[in-house]
C-alpha cells in the first residue's frame, strides 16, 4: 500500500483491533524511521512494516526495523531466504507474500513464520500465475504447516469468513483501508476507488512486474503499447519515475498509476480505519451466524 499506508493509517488499524502494517515501498529509510517512531508513539498495540525485496536500499531498510525494533514484518516481492533469518535473530514476526503454493513452500522453509497467499484480485505488484484467492488458498494451506493469510478481493466480512473456511487465519486487506481517513492516499484517488465497478482493474505490464490498476489514461498508453509489443525498455521509458506518487499520492487521475485491487468494486464509502475494521467483524459474525443469509 504505497503512498496510502503510514503511520496514521497503520497505528488506527491496530488501535482498532488489527494488525495495522506500515507500507515502506515508498519510503526513504529516514521517512521510514520516523513512521515507525510516529506508529509506536501512537499505539500501544502491535504493528508491523511491510518491505519490499526488491528495494533498492534494502539494506537499509532492514537496519531501521531492527534498530526501531519493529515487532512484524511483512515481506513480499522477492526471495525471503535472504532476510528472513537476520530479521528472526532479532526477535521479529516474519510474514512472506506468496502468489503460488510453490512460493509458500520455499517461504516456509526459509523459517517465515506465516504466509500470505495473495489472490490476482489483489492491487498493486502480484503473481504473474493469476491464480484467484479462491484456487491459491485452499492450494497454499494444504502446502504448508504454517498459518496462512489470506488476501486479494478482500473487502468485507463475508470475504473473510470465506476466506477461513478455505482454512486461512485470517485476512489481509489493503484496498478497504486506501478509502479511509487515516489513508494518505489523495483523496482525488480515493473518490476514484468509489466510483470503480466490476471491469474498471485490469492487470498489467506483466513484462515487467504485473500490476493491478485502475483505468485511466495512463492505463490506456500502457495497454496500447503492449498491444503494439513494446520492448521491455519501451514500457519502463513510459512508466518513468514517480508515476505511483503522482496518482495515488498527488491526485493526478489521467498521468498517474493508480494501483487498486478488483475489490474497489464493493467499496462505497470514506470512513475512519476504525469504523472500517468494526463493520468487518461485525459483518463476519453475522455471517458466522447466518452463513446463507445476505447481509
Amino acid at each position: 500500500m504505497i503512498w496510502a499506508s503510514g503511520w496514521r493509517l497503520a497505528s488506527a488499524v491496530s488501535n482498532a483491533g488489527g494488525l495495522g502494517l506500515i507500507g515502506s515501498g515508498s519510503m526513504y529509510p529516514d521517512v521510514l524511521r520516523m513512521h515507525i517512531q510516529k506508529c509506536s508513539a501512537a499505539t500501544a498495540h502491535t504493528y508491523g512494516v511491510n518491505i519490499p525485496l526488491i528495494y533498492p536500499d534494502i539494506e537499509q531498510h532492514i537496519q531501521v526495523v531492527i534498530e526501531e525494533k519493529v515487532p512484524v514484518v511483512f515481506t513480499s516481492a522477492g526471495n525471503p531466504a535472504r532476510w528472513t533469518g537476520v530479521l528472526k535473530e532479532h526477535g521479529i514476526t516474519v510474514v512472506h507474500v506468496v502468489s503460488s503454493s510453490r512460493f509458500a513452500q520455499k517461504a516456509e522453509a526459509a523459517g517465515c513464520d506465516a504466509v500470505v497467499a495473495e489472490g490476482f484480485e489483489a492491487g498493486g505488484h502480484n503473481g504473474r500465475e493469476e491464480t484467484t484467492s479462491m484456487v491459491l488458498i485452499p492450494a497454499v494451506c494444504d502446502a504448508v504447516t504454517i498459518p496462512v493469510i489470506a488476501a486479494g478481493g478482500f473487502v468485507t466480512g463475508r470475504q473473510m469468513l470465506a476466506a477461513m473456511v478455505l482454512g486461512a487465519e485470517g485476512v489481509q486487506i489493503g484496498s478497504r483501508f486506501v478509502a479511509s481517513d487515516e489513508a494518505s492516499s489523495h483523496i482525488n484517488f480515493k473518490n476514484a476507488v468509489l466510483q470503480a465497478a466490476e471491469g474498471d482493474t485490469r492487470l498489467m505490464l506483466k513484462k515487467l512486474m504485473p500490476v493491478r490498476l485502475l483505468k485511466n489514461y495512463f492505463f490506456d498508453q500502457v495497454q496500447h503499447a503492449e498491444n503494439e509489443g513494446a520492448t521491455d525498455e519501451k514500457l519502463k521509458e513510459l512508466l518513468g519515475r514517480g508515476r505511483a506518487k503522482k496518482g495515488m499520492f498527488e491526485g493526478n487521475l489521467e498521468e498517474g498509476e493508480l494501483e487498486i485491487g478488483q475489490g474497489s468494486a464493493l467499496i462505497s464509502s470514506i470512513l475512519p480505519a476504525a469504523t472500517i475494521v468494526r463493520e468487518i467483524f461485525e459483518e463476519f459474525e453475522q455471517a458466522v451466524a447466518n452463513p446463507v443469509k445476505k447481509i
